[in-house]
């Protein structure tokens, strides 16, 4: 590998935060040179596929935006979608997505994933994008992930869920009537009545 390659494949990782073999291969450059680069600790390993600028500062959501890229058809929720939106005190370990009940599960092993199967409208509904250094990461909006801790209360907590509703009335994030589309969308309206009463 020239000086020159091995500068812009370092220039473009300190811009982009994140390089996969396809951004080296749409500029022209072959995608070994990001391994190369690894094995001489110039790049680290971030994800399978994945290297960034070792110890870069990246950006809290640096473990979603990974995420986001090994499952690109997953739809970060419940407590990684609370954290994203800054409705919760938790600070979830692994990140949360939601796939299709009939899709395959990704194999990873250094992204710590945790893969909740959603179907129907329950995945389709209140997905928001938000680009986040250059990626596109999908995240169920507010009221959505208010209405999905309902649903998941036995995986997550009740406690974790009546805080979200808490935070998200609290902060303005969600009308009452959004809260209560998703609680029908997510078949926990019946659930959600008491708490969200005690909160509007």
């Amino acid at each position: 590998m020239s000086a020159s390659a091995e500068k812009k494949v370092l220039a473009l990782a300190r811009k982009g935060g994140i390089l996969r073999p396809r951004d080296l291969q749409s500029k022209g450059l072959p995608p070994d040179y990001l391994w190369r680069l690894h094995q001489q600790e110039k790049l680290e390993r971030v994800g399978r596929g994945m290297y960034a600028i070792p110890g870069a500062g990246l950006s809290e959501h640096q473990t979603i935006v990974q995420a986001a890229l090994r499952v690109p058809h997953g739809v970060v929720c419940l407590l990684s979608a609370l954290r994203f939106h800054d409705l919760t005190t938790q600070a979830p370990f692994e990140v949360w997505m939601a796939i299709d009940g009939k899709a395959r599960s990704p194999k990873e092993e250094i992204i710590p994933l945790r893969i909740v199967r959603f179907s129907g409208s329950a995945l389709t509904a209140g997905v928001e994008s938000h680009s986040i250094e250059g990626v596109t990461v999908k995240v169920y909006n507010p009221a959505k992930t208010v209405a999905d801790c309902f649903k998941y209360r036995n995986k997550i907590g009740l406690d974790v869920a009546i805080e979200a509703l808490r935070d998200c009335w609290r902060k303005k994030r969600a009308t009452t009537d959004q809260l209560w589309h998703y609680a029908k969308v997510c078949r926990v309206s019946r659930v959600m009545r008491p708490y969200l009463e005690s909160v509007v």
